[in-house]
Order: C-alpha cells, then sequence, then structure tokens
C-alpha cells in the first residue's frame, strides 16, 4: 500500500484550492451514498465534518510516529476490508481435560500469511469469539450493577489491586523526559519476579503447572519494560491471559460478567495510573489516526454497556455533565474522559475518529463497529500481532 502518498497528503500547505485538500474521510460517491462512520461503515446521523488539520499538519504533539495505518480515504483497503467483514460472534470457550501439555508459549506470526492462517484456525476464532462473549456479557449492565462474584475473580482483583499499590512504593524517578519514565523499570520486575506466585494464588492443584504458559501473557499485559511503552497489544495479551484462564475452567462463563465489570475495570485502573506515573509511551501509536493511543477494549465493552440505553446516544460523549455524572458506570465515557484529560486541544483534531463514530445512530453499531474494527486494526496487524504468543491453550494449529 502506498503509505508515503496517503501521509503526505495531509499535509497540502502549499496548495489550497488542489483536490486534495478535502476531507480524506468522507466517504466517496462510487462506494456509499450516505454519510458513514470512517472506520465500520456505520450509517451515520450526520456526515464526518472535515478534519481541521487538512489546512495544514496535524497538531504538533500527535504527529504519528509510523505512516498513519488508519483514517485513509474511504476507498482504502483496511476500511473496506473493516466494511465488508462480518461482525464476530460469541463462541464458547472449550475447556482442557487431563492429561495436561502446558508448555512455554512462543512467537509464530511473521507475515500476513500467519495473520490468515491464525483467522482461519479454531484458536483465532474462539479466542476472537471469547471477546465477543465478553462483550455481550455486560450489554445493558452499569459497572455497579451486582454480578455473580467468584472467589476466582475475587483472588484476581487482589493480585491488580496488589500490582496498583506496587506503583505507590516504586515513585516515579526524578527526570526532565516527557516520556518513559525509568522506574517503571522497577515495577515491572517486580511483576515478573512474582508473577508465578500471584498465578499460584488461584490455581487449583491439578493446574498449577501451567504457569509456564500462562505467565508469559500476563507479564505482556502491562507494557514492554525496555521501551517503556502499552498499547493495544498488550491490552490483547490480558484478553489472552484470562482466555487461557477460561480454557482451563478457571473462568467459567457465569463469570464473565465479573470479569468485564470487577476485573477489567480494576485493570483499566492500573493501566491508567502506570500511563499517568511512569508517563508510558503509547506502542506504535497510530497518533491522531488512531481510536486511542492505548486501549481498545474499553470501547468494545462499553459500548455493549449503552446498547439500548433510553437517552444517552453514541453523541453524547459531547456532553460534559454526562460525562461528569456517569463515566464511573460506563467504560466507553470513562474512556473519552481519561482521553480529554490526558490531551489539550479541541476534542475533533486529538481523536478525530472518536468524534466520527460519535455521529454513528446507535450503540449497537457502535458495538459491532468496533468488533470488526478491532480484528482488521489489531488482530490483523503483523506489528502487532509478531508478539502474540501460542502455546498448548492458544495452539498454532
Amino acid at each position: 500500500m502506498d503509505q508515503d502518498h496517503h501521509h503526505h497528503h495531509h499535509h497540502p500547505d502549499n496548495c489550497p484550492n488542489s483536490p486534495e485538500t478535502h476531507s480524506p474521510r468522507s466517504p466517496s460517491s462510487d462506494t456509499i451514498n450516505v454519510p458513514t462512520c470512517c472506520k465500520c461503515g456505520a450509517p451515520t446521523a450526520f456526515a464526518a465534518p472535515p478534519p481541521s488539520w487538512s489546512e495544514g499538519s496535524p497538531p504538533p504533539n500527535y504527529r504519528p510516529i509510523r505512516a498513519p495505518a488508519i483514517n485513509l480515504p474511504p476507498n482504502n483497503n483496511t476500511q473496506q476490508a473493516i466494511i465488508l467483514a462480518p461482525v464476530p460472534q460469541a463462541q464458547k470457550v472449550p475447556v482442557v481435560t487431563p492429561p495436561f501439555h502446558f508448555q512455554t508459549p512462543s512467537k509464530r506470526i511473521q507475515s500476513p500469511d500467519d495473520i490468515r492462517h491464525f483467522h482461519d484456525s479454531d484458536s483465532g476464532k474462539n479466542f476472537l469469539g471469547f471477546v465477543v462473549a465478553l462483550s455481550e456479557s455486560i450489554r445493558g449492565h452499569k459497572i455497579s450493577d451486582p454480578c455473580h462474584q467468584s472467589s476466582t475473580i475475587d483472588t484476581l482483583l487482589s493480585i491488580l489491586q496488589t500490582l496498583i499499590q506496587w506503583v505507590d512504593e516504586i515513585p516515579p524517578a526524578q527526570l526532565a523526559s516527557r516520556y518513559g519514565n525509568v522506574a517503571y523499570r522497577t515495577w515491572h520486575a517486580r511483576l515478573v519476579e512474582n508473577s508465578e506466585a500471584l498465578m499460584l494464588q488461584f490455581l487449583p492443584d491439578d493446574l498449577q503447572s501451567s504457569t509456564i504458559e500462562i505467565v508469559p501473557y500476563f507479564t505482556d499485559s502491562f507494557g514492554n519494560s525496555s521501551r517503556i511503552d502499552f498499547g493495544t497489544g498488550h491490552e490483547t495479551n490480558f484478553a489472552a491471559w484470562l482466555y487461557c484462564l477460561a480454557r482451563m475452567g478457571v473462568i467459567k462463563e457465569e463469570d464473565y460478567h465479573a470479569v468485564v465489570a470487577r476485573v477489567f475495570v480494576k485493570y483499566l485502573d492500573l493501566m491508567r495510573k502506570l500511563q499517568l506515573v511512569y508517563s508510558l509511551e503509547p506502542a506504535g501509536s497510530h497518533g491522531v489516526w488512531g481510536l486511542d493511543d492505548y486501549h481498545f477494549m474499553p470501547f468494545i465493552f462499553g459500548s455493549s454497556q449503552l446498547i439500548g440505553h433510553k437517552y444517552m446516544k453514541p453523541k453524547s460523549i459531547h456532553n460534559e455533565d454526562i460525562l461528569e455524572n456517569f463515566s464511573n458506570e460506563y467504560l466507553y465515557l470513562a474512556g473519552i474522559s481519561f482521553i480529554r484529560k490526558v490531551k489539550k486541544g479541541p476534542f475533533s483534531e486529538h481523536s478525530p475518529l472518536l468524534d466520527d463514530i460519535s455521529g454513528v445512530p446507535t450503540w449497537n453499531k457502535v458495538n459491532s463497529g468496533l468488533l470488526k474494527m478491532y480484528k482488521v486494526e489489531v488482530l490483523e496487524k503483523v506489528p502487532i500481532m509478531q508478539h502474540f504468543l501460542f502455546g498448548w491453550l492458544i495452539r498454532w494449529e
């Protein structure tokens, strides 16, 4: 794909009348005739506004590290792939039975062919189906709604609480760098050192040998210690760790609601704290073209929570009162609030994609669009998935 061309035509400084200065996100007439969300292809209530950086460069703080992988013109392959893709469906997770063959997981993905192989495999389909099932479990529920909370869920929460406490015990180093505080490496080293013991807190005796396989997913869920960064690949590792627990029957289907409303919410608390305290760099950031610099799943789960809500619509993210009063109950609104807290300037400039999505008429369409987008933009991207691990629980088939 001619990425360089796309990268540069966002900066038409010298040719205000060139045809390329109009919004690269307005749908082209030959593909779709109604205004659509630039990512999920769902009809929107109004056409996407032209990006305010069309007269010059993107805001200087959010210049993408690489050519953008997102928000290219509407005839772009990626966007068409998302529009045409079927909506991923929930799947039951098959539970393993003895004899167990836990093994050290390893990287297997190096090329687009490997990506296709993964997505065509039972493992690939079932992992995505698990994410969809988690999304469905929280549908129509506030975070505070009562849910079945097993002793395993309680243990997972106390483990995450321990990790949060370590941040308080390991203050950031006094260095004037905008990104990447080296104290994070101390925190991460403590994580690696203790992770096996943490897993043994909830694993039954017959599954204790699984630590060889599940620890690598767990330690990779909270960012990279050499680069001091965090992104959607690390978040996907956290989902993979939860998936491994489901494969072993440690997490059951009746736990899914609590996995999202309790465990994932606590994980986000930890990640936002790590991001703020240690200034974690966004991993391979899409910059202004991405959904969010760090996270994807809160928007999947959060849009599911809001499906069928009486008065909160996708456009409600622009309402300060709603954000202030309901962010503690809805992951989507919490995600928007956090972005508005850490980024300066107009929302439509630093988060044009989330701004676009706010024009989609229903949460149902937002949710199915985001599920498709997660598959295409995260699970089908070699730079992200080349780090993904395969063992006995998530098999390379």
